[in-house]
């Protein structure tokens, strides 16, 4: 390829925010180098996303594709903040019914190349048809990904049990396994469900279709995991690095800000404990009110996040302990809106963060120096936690430069 040309990538993320986030994060920092960029995604996801630095905007265009309704699926519902968990099956179905759309698209624009999540198991074939370079991208560590089937092995796990040991692919020893109920809690994407496809069977077609995988995350960070993945998948595994969020203002909560650190200037250097689940955890009612306790009887000051329901069509809305606000009032904040995260994390009054161990939330901890206080929900979040422990980041990565770690090292050149 000439030193001067410039390629056209097309991003196909998941419906999730934790999936739709880093897309576009790699997504600027190939922009970066020139290359012209068409995101693909909802509207109303899109509509959501953060404004784009003047520079960039020219280079990353947003294609907007319709979701289709499916029964069960609530209106005006586009991602998986917008449902409880029960309904992010409909969300699936859904999202397969965009491979049509994506297909007339793909062949009328013609990307150089076209990296997509795991839900959409039958892109790869579509894009190798068309003679399109494509790749899995994916937003999950790659010990994460080794805990997947590869295509060509027998996988005997078939209850819950069996996905507390590691897998017998997994050739070192590890304990980055689910824990009984982190796995029972999901133990559904094991099995078909309402799109009539399992999540297992979905990421085993992406990985065994796609002509390489990109993954989030770095040669420094885990090693002997991406080194695995490469050969139990049989292609290349690319580490894009950890991807750090830069800016999610979407320009809108000004005020918001002022009066959040209006109250956190007011606190002491690092006594404050911060307290978030991302997008998609969502806690029981038990683990609110333990968690709320939790909080009271630590005698610290702290910013809670709390999300009360997933959409409008989660009905199992959570409560605060009776009076737990006024028994921690001018020590503790309950923010029932959205908050700016980074900003929150970034400010000197904050010293530890309770998180559902979702890596973006890790990340974003890290880059700021902020102790971590990890309590996994769903998904990867237990598998990260594990690695976490393995990797002892109490020590070994204190200091590390997480905006730099192999951060655009195997993009595409100029």
């Amino acid at each position: 390829m000439a030193a001067d040309s410039k390629l056209h990538i097309a991003m196909f993320p998941w419906l999730a925010f934790g999936h739709i986030i880093p897309y576009l994060v790699l997504s600027k920092l190939i922009a970066q180098k020139g290359h012209k960029i068409s995101f693909i995604s909802t509207p109303r996801n899109i509509h959501r996303l953060p404004k784009l630095p003047p520079n960039l905007a020219p280079l990353i265009n947003f294609v907007k594709l319709p979701l289709p309704q499916v029964d069960g699926l609530p209106e005006d519902a586009e991602s998986t903040t917008d449902v409880p968990y029960d309904k992010v099956q409909y969300l699936k179905k859904a999202y397969d019914g965009l491979k049509d759309p994506i297909t007339v698209f793909l062949e009328t624009s013609r990307p150089d190349w076209l990296l997509y999540d795991f839900s959409p198991y039958w892109l790869p074939r579509i894009a190798t048809s068309l003679g399109i370079s494509n790749a899995f991208f994916s937003i999950l560590l790659g010990a994460a990904l080794c805990n997947a089937k590869p295509y060509s092995a027998i996988d005997d796990r078939t209850k819950p049990e069996d996905f507390t040991v590691p897998p017998k692919w997994i050739t070192f020893p590890t304990k980055v396994v689910f824990r009984l109920f982190e796995i029972s809690r999901i133990f559904d994407s094991v099995t078909a469900n309402a799109s009539e496809v399992s999540d297992s069977y979905r990421m085993e077609e992406v990985l065994r279709g796609c002509e390489m995988i990109a993954v989030r995350s770095s040669m420094e960070f885990e090693p002997e995991w991406l080194h695995l993945l490469e050969e139990i998948q049989g292609k290349p595994c690319i580490p894009v690095g950890m991807l750090p969020t830069t800016d999610y203002d979407t320009g809108e909560e000004i005020d918001t800000w002022s009066l959040i650190k209006q109250w956190l200037d007011n606190q002491g250097k690092g006594s404050v404990v911060y307290v978030a689940f991302g997008s998609e955890a969502k806690p029981s009612q038990i683990e609110i009110t333990e968690i709320a306790l939790g909080l009271e009887l630590c005698g610290l000051p702290f910013f809670w996040v709390l999300r009360k329901r997933r959409g409008l069509a989660d009905t199992e809305v959570v409560e605060l302990p009776d009076g737990f606000e006024e028994r921690t009032k001018g020590r503790g904040v309950v923010c029932t809106s959205w908050a700016p995260q980074l900003k929150i994390l970034g400010h000197d009054s904050v010293g530890g963060f309770l998180t559902h161990s979702g890596w973006s939330s890790v990340v974003e901890a890290l880059q700021h120096e902020k102790a971590l206080i990890l309590l996994p929900f769903l998904g990867d979040q237990g598998l990260n936690v594990r690695i976490l422990e393995e990797k002892k980041w109490d020590t070994q990565y204190q200091g590390t430069n997480w905006t730099e770690v192999s951060l655009g090292s195997q993009l595409p050149s100029q």
